[in-house]
């Protein structure tokens, strides 16, 4: 049940539909008769404007996705690995069966990254964790599509163990555990997203399945400076996930599936 309510309700946060809502709200009210509508209409008319305009010109995507990035700093691998396991979203699985070949998306470094490691550590187990994320087209799994792309990085995919059914990262934990059957003082190294990956290490320590975070697919270059985009196209589509995430933090810690409201090392 949650995870359908996080499809239908989650879109109604997001930056560029709630700044669409007021706007359309803020013009339902300009043809209103009385004077205190009218004025409600104004200002939510210059409310949208303004973050329209902000996403526009400003970094703002950079600014939410900087704190999430810098949580968890990329580690020195260590001597010895028995585990890697790498988190869904780096494939597009309806693409992918659409043209016959794999197809990959803006998080691909996770393809990369997991393919690199699994040759640097051949005795290492390979668990790879994702299902499908939506809601529409449950049917496309990523599983398929991973193998190929793994296959095309030069890693042997029948090394990996693939984790299908799970839709959302707390199902990513949940259902990985029982292939990968972690145990006691095993070293573990979890590939995703750095701007994903305070929210999937509480989601794992909570669990009770200690991972060392390697982080991949930075969206920023990590000093924080403030310049112009001057593309509103772009500003939304990239504060779009980091803020999915921060939303993702605060629900989670809610429901008890993280230890921590913004885990850290």
């Amino acid at each position: 049940m949650d995870f359908i309510a996080s499809k239908v309700l989650l879109p109604l946060a997001l930056p560029g539909n709630l700044l669409t809502v007021l706007l359309i709200a803020g013009c339902a009210l300009l043809f209103r008769s009385g004077e205190r509508a009218r004025r409600v209409g104004r200002r939510l008319v210059v409310l949208s404007a303004a973050g329209f305009l902000a996403f526009a010109v400003l970094p703002v995507a950079d600014w939410l996705a900087l704190p999430l990035e810098s949580r968890f700093p990329r580690p020195a691998l260590p001597d010895r690995v028995d585990g890697v396991i790498v988190l869904g979203g780096a494939v597009s699985p309806a693409l992918a069966a659409a043209r016959g070949e794999p197809s990959v998306n803006d998080a691909a470094e996770r393809v990369l990254a997991f393919a690199d490691l699994g040759r640097r550590y051949p005795d290492a187990r390979l668990v790879f964790t994702g299902g499908s994320g939506s809601l529409w087209e449950g049917q496309y799994r990523e599983g398929s599509a991973m193998r190929a792309a793994l296959g095309q990085a030069g890693l042997d995919a029948g090394r990996v163990l693939f984790e299908t059914e799970s839709r959302n990262t707390w199902e990513n934990v949940r259902f990985s555990r029982r292939f990968a059957e972690p145990k006691d003082g095993e070293t573990w190294l979890l590939v995703t997203s750095a701007w994903h990956m305070p929210r999937a290490v509480g989601l794992f320590r909570q669990a009770g399945w200690p991972v060392t975070a390697y982080p991949v697919d930075y969206r920023t270059r990590g000093d924080g400076r403030p310049y112009l985009i001057l593309d509103l196209g772009e500003g939304l589509d990239s504060a779009t996930p980091v803020l999915k995430e921060w939303i993702g933090l605060v629900a989670y810690r809610l429901m008890g599936r993280t230890d921590a409201l913004f885990p850290a090392p």
